[in-house]
């Protein structure tokens, strides 16, 4: 067995390929949130449109975007496998431990969270980037070019109470999922200090909230606007 394949099968490597993946995913987080912004413009989806175009003609996007789904897949197999072994090791709880006294919630539910917003992407993976790439999705013109609409597709799936709800609680969850993956992820790849430990927790807990909170805000503001 190479170095490689060693270092990648214990217990650091496995939190150093989650830490990676993990902060991978949170800057795609921010491009995606400030992309999906163009939904709050009042222009009938033309910038949302012409974004959605762009994102899936440019060259330099795909390739990012199979990166993109790679690190979503090996963030997810990942976490099972360490939560796995984390049981495994401690199979019966200590008498007297008191969880809430040496961690936080969202670090104790790491799991629970990880697969309330895996189930998430399938859903909205189905709804929209599936529609998007394989779906009958109608056309719009924009001086003389002609683009998918996705924006119809996005303004019907969010005028749709149960998907709003759905995808409400999902980024609740994800804000939690957040704020502890974000610290955790610095602190797994050494950035770890008594001095800047409360600036990186504000940070986390900024970062999740702000994401969240962005992403929650479109269908929320969708289903008023088209009720």
């Amino acid at each position: 067995m190479s170095w490689v394949a060693q270092t990648l099968n214990s217990t650091l490597g496995r939190k150093l390929v989650m830490a990676l993946t993990g902060l991978f995913l949170c800057t795609f987080l921010i491009v995606h949130a400030g992309g999906n912004t163009m939904l709050f413009r009042s222009d009938g989806g033309q910038a949302f449109n012409e974004y959605t175009y762009f994102m899936t003609h440019n060259p330099l996007i795909k390739m990012v975007s199979y990166i993109l789904y790679t690190s979503i897949l090996l963030h997810a197999v990942y976490a099972g496998i360490l939560t796995a072994i984390n049981r495994k090791a401690r199979p019966v709880g200590y008498a007297y431990a008191r969880p809430s006294e040496n961690s936080t919630w969202a670090s104790r539910n790491m799991g629970f969270l990880g697969v309330i917003l895996l189930l998430f992407i399938i859903v909205h993976m189905r709804t929209f980037w599936y529609e998007m790439h394989f779906g009958s999705v109608p056309m719009a013109t924009y001086d003389g070019q002609e683009y998918k609409d996705l924006y119809k597709v996005v303004i019907w799936a969010f005028s749709q109470w149960p998907y709003v709800v759905l995808y409400t609680i999902s980024m609740a969850a994800m804000a939690f999922h957040l704020v502890h993956g974000f610290r955790s992820g610095f602190q797994t790849l050494g950035g770890n200090h008594p001095k800047y430990n409360p600036l990186l927790s504000n940070l986390s807990w900024a970062f999740g909230i702000i994401i969240s909170a962005l992403f929650a805000a479109m269908p929320i503001y969708v289903f008023i606007q088209t009720h």
